[in-house]
């Protein structure tokens, strides 16, 4: 007898995923229903998932769009299904989502659930960017929309969402599948809605990754200007990556600069601090370094957001104070700061050799 209150539906688009596809499939299990839209794999992910009792149809999609795959997908749950649940195949939940997922959409009116997302891992395997990711929605009145960096939306302003530290999905993706997509369909993406402040700052951070610094800069100082672009860490972020963009010119009083108006924008975030701590150890003021790092060991872990860098909470502010005071001929701080250092960060070697330098120092 089926206990369940709810019918639970996951979809998903995919592609060439077969070493995933199990491993999904089995995290996924827990709903009545998986749906799947293959978009052209030459490879055997379509019979593995049609093996393991999901629902799949492929339809290639020329030219392609992520927006117009995630509505195909959406197409194939029933119209009569409760809660639909959209991930990828590089995603994993953690067990007994399902059984959370009821519980709380019935203690709740809600249309959309936010929900713990671990984006990325360290070398220690723990989590490094972490923020709410709200694909978990009613099945009516929502539509996927933009090419890339697709974004779910409530087409009758009825949406009630919340979030929760209940339900965690894990990414784990293969970096060796090619992005060089994303940067012609985000260039469409603003052409077609170019006031939309997301994706010019997406597009102006792809030009970045990129090295397009030049049209890196211009994009993204068209997001600071844009009068819906308000969220301070978004906002922080762009003058950040203009001023990595000035930096990579070899303009270092323009980068600094664009620091400077990052951390004065969101002071509370350690990230623009511990960036521009990273230029300045490369232009050797050491004792600018160190008030930097000190300002970013005053501000706690930033609220979640996919904005929120690695570098921020790993080894790297310990590292650089380490650094600093061997410069400074201080070994006491220096090995203070290393061990510190490796406590968070211990398989990395060049800590580990920097630790016996520090040993070996002779003080002045």
């Amino acid at each position: 007898m089926n206990k369940n209150k709810y019918k639970v539906c996951v979809y998903a688009i995919t592609k060439n995923e077969e070493k995933f596809a199990k491993r999904w499939f089995n995290s996924m299990k827990e709903a009545d229903k998986i749906y799947i839209l293959d978009t052209g794999s030459t490879d055997k992910t379509v019979q593995i998932l049609k093996n393991l009792g999901a629902h799949v149809i492929t339809k290639e999609i020329k030219p392609w769009r992520f927006d117009i795959a995630r509505n195909l997908s959406l197409d194939l749950v029933p119209t009569d299904t409760d809660i639909c649940v959209c991930t990828d195949l590089d995603e994993v939940f953690e067990k007994g989502w399902r059984t959370t997922l009821e519980k709380i959409w019935s203690k709740n009116k809600i249309t959309r659930l936010g929900y713990n997302y671990n984006w990325s891992f360290d070398s220690n395997n723990n989590p490094a960017v972490n923020f709410y990711i709200s694909k978990i929605h009613s099945r009516n009145n929502y539509i996927w929309k933009h090419p890339v960096h697709e974004v779910l939306v409530n087409i009758k302003n009825n949406e009630e969402l919340i979030n929760t530290n209940e339900i965690t999905l894990n990414h784990y993706p293969d970096n060796k599948k090619s992005r060089s997509s994303y940067l012609p369909l985000l260039e469409l993406s603003v052409q077609e809605d170019p006031n939309d402040d997301r994706n010019v700052h997406y597009l102006g951070r792809e030009y970045m990754y990129y090295q397009q610094w030049e049209k890196a800069i211009k994009t993204l100082k068209k997001h600071l200007s844009l009068p819906t672009a308000t969220w301070k860490d978004e906002r922080c972020a762009s003058m950040r990556f203009i001023a990595r963009c000035y930096s990579n010119l070899n303009n270092k009083n323009e980068a600094i600069k664009w620091y400077d108006k990052a951390i004065k924008e969101a002071s509370y975030l350690r990230d623009p601090h511990v960036e521009k701590a990273l230029l300045m150890y490369k232009l050797q003021d050491y004792n600018k370094v160190i008030y930097l790092c000190n300002k970013a060991l005053d501000i706690p872990k930033n609220e979640k957001s996919y904005i929120n860098e690695p570098f921020s909470y790993d080894h790297t502010i310990y590292d650089l104070l380490s650094m600093c005071y061997y410069y400074k001929n201080d070994k006491n701080l220096a090995l203070y700061y290393i061990n510190k250092a490796i406590e968070i960060s211990p398989n990395i070697e060049r800590l580990k050799n920097n630790k016996k330098i520090f040993e070996n120092m002779e003080e002045f």
